[in-house]
């Protein structure tokens, strides 16, 4: 009996002791919710390097692999905890001037675990567990001599029939989010390269976002792999042209997690990524553009027409009008120097599109922007023009040398005032901190398409409802919303449906695709509502809502509220959601709501502050304007 007793408690005396070495080497989020226990290999053994989180007590995620490797050094599979940091408190606090929100605060706490491989080499893990999310990078050393990064093994193991809404890995991340359960696409078995963001439901109304920030001069983006297993992601590089050096570090991998209002509030990418390198900002300003393309297509080379873009502005009080691709070939009575000037006559400004000639050398002009004299030489002739901004297109992926290209557009961009919208290009991670001038990034499937194909007519309902809960929530997207007429394809959503789309959607640089027609002829309501919506914002608040389903969404700019929902789905629904969170006790409210057709409004004004409860048609929205003072 004394020998039984000794032997349980020397196992116990293990247990403890192997509890407390976890206790001390995890890392928990300020507010407890949020807690990263990291796995290491049985004394002197290597084995893989691991990490599971638990959220509010409960695992979530399980056994996240960590591993990287170079020419020259294998660190994944083969390691062993060498030594841990002691944890440190890390706070962002920072203003953005464009975004979900102009005051970003977060809190976090960060250990830094190194491990060795087998012949002593070292791989470094700094790992941070803020209140919303999860964030860890690498560091490797190479000594003397340069390495090239081969590939890495960070892989996150989902929990089988999860969840998850993830696009099909495209260069210009203009594909869908399917639900699916499974991790396969449905009609396309053989799809297994997933970009970013990617979303998953672990448990009930908890959700995982994963992504990654803070690319540099010198990274390639990645993806995410799960051919070998579909519950099993594995980060997977966009090239191997990685070049270490020295101390190299990789960009944060990022997992956000909680509810969905966790998610889509977070401002977790920028917290992670490098502060604005740009000192004097007083030239960057967010606002709403009318934009040629979606109606004409090829109408930047008809200044007649151009120009009655630019009068659109003047009569909706929008401060740009951006001339898109061919303008080059502009003819039938002016050229672009004629347009920027006829528009800074009415007070408007010029946005000026570009190719960035690597990807599709289609329409022009080609060839300014490659080499650094020809860059400098054509911002120097757009910034002489008086021209605001520019659009550059149709970029080649997630390579290092996109990546080096882009940063070297906007750095040199910022030099000459001129503030930049990637279009055709990777998704955003984070560089609208770095960069405040990187006003919006398109990575998404669009109103654009509505010339294209007929797919988004049919789709296009459930897909607004899930965007807020993916790609826009790393970053500004251009998705030039407010398409109330037919393109070369019909769209089937309710007005009210796309009224909400310029609150739901955020970018910095609005851009405005109908006919000049089409805008003059809605109730003067709601055009009184598109002169004055901005386009950034200082709050940010997911009201209710599930992805392909519903959304509905509180933006705040000084004191009035925009709210906007819409109906995913092909059946009415009633919207509802308590506006507790905004804090709200007095106030009146405007509703602009679907009518009794797809095709007009319901106006209903000085409504008391209250629980909202909006009827929608199939496919519809609205959006409500609180004043709080």
């Amino acid at each position: 009996m004394t020998t039984l007793f000794y032997k349980i408690a020397a196992v116990l005396s293990v247990i403890t002791l192997y509890a407390c070495q976890a206790e001390n080497t995890d890392v928990v989020s300020p507010n407890e919710k949020l807690r990263v226990t990291v796995e290491q290999g049985s004394e002197g053994a290597c084995d893989e390097a691991s990490f599971s989180v638990d959220y509010k007590g409960k695992r979530v995620l399980a056994h996240a692999l960590w591993g990287m490797e170079t020419e020259s050094q294998k660190l994944a599979g083969n390691l062993r905890l060498k030594s841990v940091s002691e944890a440190k408190p890390v706070t962002d606090n920072y203003r953005m001037l464009t975004g979900k929100r102009s005051h970003c605060v977060n809190e976090g706490s960060e250990r830094i675990y190194t491990f060795e491989n087998e012949i002593g080499q070292t791989l470094d893990v700094t790992l941070r567990a803020y209140n919303n999310g999860v964030a860890f990078k690498y560091g490797i050393r190479t000594g003397a001599g340069q390495e090239r990064v081969t590939c890495e093994h960070t892989t996150y193991m989902l929990p089988k029939g999860a969840k998850r809404w993830m696009q099909k890995y495209d260069i210009g991340y203009e594909q869908f989010f399917p639900l699916s359960t499974d991790g396969t696409l449905a009609g396309q078995p053989e799809v297994n390269t997933w970009g970013y963001p990617a979303l998953a439901e672990l448990q009930d109304s908890v959700f995982v976002l994963m992504t990654e920030a803070n690319i540099r001069r010198g990274h390639c983006g990645s993806l995410l792999y799960n051919g070998e297993n579909r519950d099993h992601y594995q980060v997977r590089l966009a090239d191997d042209r990685m070049i270490a050096e020295g101390t190299w570090e990789s960009p944060w991998r990022v997992l956000i997690i909680g509810s969905l209002a966790d998610v889509v509030e977070s401002t977790l990418v920028t917290d992670v990524s490098d502060p604005s390198t740009v000192e004097d900002t007083s030239w960057i300003k967010p606002g709403l553009a009318s934009w040629i393309y979606w109606a004409y297509n090829h109408g930047t080379k008809d200044y007649r027409l151009l120009r009655e873009y630019i009068d659109l502005a003047v009569r909706m009080k929008w401060p740009y009008n951006l001339i898109d691709w061919e303008w080059n070939e502009m003819g039938n009575g002016g050229t672009l120097e004629d347009a920027v000037r006829y528009a800074a006559e009415q007070g408007v400004k010029s946005l000026v599109w570009y190719n960035s000639s690597t990807a599709w050398l289609g329409p022009g002009p080609l060839y300014r922007l490659n080499k650094k004299e020809d860059r400098v030489k054509e911002y120097q002739w757009l910034s002489d023009l008086g021209v605001a901004g520019m659009k550059i297109d149709f970029f080649s992926g997630d390579s290092v040398s996109t990546m080096n290209y882009c940063i070297d557009l906007l750095e040199d961009a910022a030099d000459y005032k001129l503030m930049v919208n990637f279009h055709g290009a990777p998704v955003p991670r984070g560089w609208q901190r770095t960069y405040p001038h990187m006003m919006s990034v398109e990575g998404v499937y669009g109103a654009e398409w509505y010339n294209n194909n007929a797919t988004l007519t049919d789709k296009a309902a459930a897909h607004n409802a899930t965007l807020p809960f993916t790609r826009n929530v790393v970053g500004p997207m251009d998705y030039t919303p407010g398409t109330f007429s037919n393109s070369q394809h019909p769209h089937i959503t309710t007005y009210a449906h796309e009224l909400a789309l310029p609150v739901l959607f955020e970018s910095a640089l609005q851009h405005m695709p109908d006919r000049p027609a089409t805008y003059d002829n809605l109730p003067q309501a709601v055009k009184r509502l598109l002169s004055i919506l901005p386009t950034a914002w200082d709050d940010t608040k997911l009201l209710a809502g599930y992805p392909g389903v519903e959304v509905i969404m509180a933006r705040r700019k000084g004191d009035v509220w925009y709210i906007a929902g819409i109906n995913g789905t092909d059946k009415p629904r009633t919207l509802r959601a308590s506006l507790d969170t905004l804090s709200v006790n007095e106030g009146q409210m405007t509703l602009f709501k679907d009518g009794n057709t797809d095709r007009n409004f319901s106006i209903q004004e000085n409504i008391p502050v209250g629980s909202l409860a909006v009827e929608c048609l199939p496919r519809g929205g609205f959006v409500a304007v609180l004043k709080t003072h």
